[in-house]
């Protein structure tokens, strides 16, 4: 009996890595990071966003990170023959994200010549404002990574600590008070955070993919479960799908609690993925 042919409508993959991604966790050490883009407190690869890209999308679909930062998302686009576009509320970011992404068109020669790939520097709350006066295409796949709540105001993060005594590097995103990552209520965070997302939907494709990596919080001796709040307050718009869990093993481990209460190392994010139903 002669196997029976299975026809994709995903993406270009042959069966085996169509298998591989399927695992619900990886673990992906993100290669150093370019000097350009070091400004950025919490850039995510763009060996990560890759992946994504190649199993959500085929050759030519539309990737869309409205929370671009630097570029990642769309730099990996690029790599993988998509057609990218991106918001970022950050102007220096902006200016940064399209540096490079001029230089990764260089590289690539004219492999590149033939996808978009652009970036508009606003806010991500515009996104159907912002789409339509660009004529951005529907979007196939969306892509990104927001803000952690307001982590990176403790001065107690770890991650901070190396980069307050460098000047040109940043410990938080902006001041501009609609940047996410300044609200302070956490309950706040969460309502704005979901209805920038939910408003999206008009411009996303009908059962395209969103992927949201994210992280739960620990401050104040206290645990907030935002993967999970945002997976079911989400989930009211997009229904979620499945969750991917990112892991770290190159991280250096710090004495938490030691001798007194578990606390645990936290190298891990989960990646949530939706669809447009």
């Amino acid at each position: 009996m002669s196997k029976r042919s299975i026809s994709n409508q995903l993406n270009e993959l042959p069966p085996k890595e169509w298998l591989k991604f399927q695992k619900s966790w990886f673990v992906h050490n993100p290669p150093p990071r370019q000097k350009n883009v070091l400004r950025h407190p919490a850039k995510f690869p763009e060996t990560l966003a890759m992946e994504f890209i190649t199993f959500f999308t085929k050759t030519n679909a539309v990737v869309f990170d409205p929370m671009a930062g630097t570029g990642s998302a769309l730099v990996a686009a690029l790599r993988t023959g998509r057609r990218a576009y991106g918001i970022e509320l950050n102007p220096a970011y902006a200016e940064i994200a399209r540096q490079v992404i001029a230089e990764e068109k260089e590289s690539l020669g004219a492999t590149a010549t033939d996808f978009a790939c652009e970036l508009f520097t606003g806010d991500a709350a515009n996104t159907a404002e912002i789409a339509s006066s660009h004529k951005i295409p529907v979007v196939d796949y969306l892509l990104t990574s927001p803000p952690y709540w307001d982590m990176l105001h403790t001065r107690g993060a770890e991650t901070q600590k190396n980069r307050r005594s460098a000047d040109e590097l940043d410990v938080f995103y902006s001041d501009d008070p609609n940047d996410l990552g300044n609200i302070k209520d956490y309950d706040e965070f969460i309502v704005r955070l979901t209805r920038i997302y939910a408003a999206m939907q008009p411009i996303i494709r009908s059962g395209a993919y969103l992927t949201l990596i994210v992280k739960n919080i620990k401050k104040g001796g206290k645990i907030y479960h935002l993967s999970w709040v945002l997976a079911r307050q989400l989930g009211d718009t997009y229904p979620l799908k499945d969750e991917k869990i990112w892991c770290q093993d190159n991280q250096r481990l710090s004495p938490y609690g030691l001798g007194n209460a578990w606390v645990s190392n936290t190298f891990h994010h989960y990646c949530l993925q939706f669809r447009n139903e």
